[in-house]
């Protein structure tokens, strides 16, 4: 995965170094939720928007780097920071409730899109100046991710992969395939102002630390059983199906369907129109048809 991302980064830098009127550069700032085994109403899970919890929607910052490959594509290479959070107590499903999980997860995302305009208007207010634009686009690709999920014991996060509270060892770095819809005005030829949604499908069922089952016995680690186990922080007053539905070996999560997240940004580029001084007196003559110590002929008008 490393060597994949470093790769995308020297393509992404060589190619800059050349063609630099072709790029934007730029930050992005939104939001972020996701969809897995916390969140719904009085129902069990379902798919898409569903089943996420609005009060539970947190922060996403990023930066990006954005080349013009084609006249209707763009290639982008991105990189996010954000944050996923759930708990159950927000849900009104008896089952999800009683099992008094929750979570919270600082993400790096990293992805390489392509973007399709199916939209395009170069000029406008039909001004014939061709300085204000608005492009909207469809894009897909492929992406990484670190994650590290923790959960809240008495106002302290706690990292819940290494306590394994399902018995199960999963990593922190996967692989995620981003697709979603913007659009982009472009100011002056040199700003441009975007909103961007973008959904990730990932391979994991662990952003949030929940998938299987209990493990079948009561971990060794005493963080590990109390992170793993919280139904009996209700305490007893709490209905008594509360406890038979939960325990050791009983259903925890669902397992047939892995977890997946959304950010929707609003961001800010500038525009290389130029070709930078350290183009053109390291690579200028490569490119350029004069030899060097020619000159140029001219011809009389007559």
């Amino acid at each position: 995965m490393k060597k994949l991302f470093y790769s995308l980064l020297l393509v992404f830098f060589f190619t800059a170094s050349y063609s630099q009127w072709l790029w934007d550069f730029g930050l992005a700032v939104g939001a972020s939720n996701y969809l897995g085994d916390i969140g719904g109403k009085e129902k069990t899970r379902r798919d898409f928007v569903a089943d996420m919890k609005l009060a539970k929607t947190r922060w996403n910052v990023g930066g990006f780097a954005r080349y013009k490959w084609r006249p209707r594509i763009s290639i982008k290479l991105a990189l996010d920071y954000l944050r996923l959070e759930g708990d159950d107590k927000l849900s009104t499903n008896p089952g999800r409730r009683a099992r008094n999980l929750n979570f919270r997860n600082d993400m790096f995302d990293m992805a390489f899109t392509a973007e399709w305009f199916f939209y395009e208007n170069n000029d406008l207010g039909n001004t014939y100046r061709y300085r204000n634009g608005f492009r909207a686009y469809i894009f897909g690709g492929v992406g990484g991710y670190y994650s590290n999920p923790k959960g809240n014991l008495n106002g302290e996060w706690i990292k819940l992969r290494p306590l394994q509270t399902e018995g199960i060892a999963y990593k922190p770095i996967g692989v995620n395939i981003p697709l979603g819809v913007g659009f982009y005005f472009t100011l002056e030829k040199k700003h441009r102002i975007g909103w961007e949604l973008n959904w990730r499908t990932t391979f994991t069922d662990y952003l949030d630390d929940i998938s299987g089952n209990y493990p079948d016995q009561a971990p060794g680690n005493s963080l590990s059983e109390t992170m793993s186990y919280r139904t009996e922080e209700l305490g007893p007053n709490y209905p008594d199906n509360a406890y038979l539905s939960h325990g050791w070996g009983q259903k925890r999560g669902d397992k047939t369907h892995n977890d997946s997240y959304m950010t929707m940004n609003l961001s800010y580029s500038y525009v290389m129109r130029g070709k930078s001084s350290f183009y053109r007196s390291r690579y200028g003559h490569f490119f350029s048809k004069k030899k060097r110590g020619a000159t140029r002929k001219i011809r009389a008008k007559f």
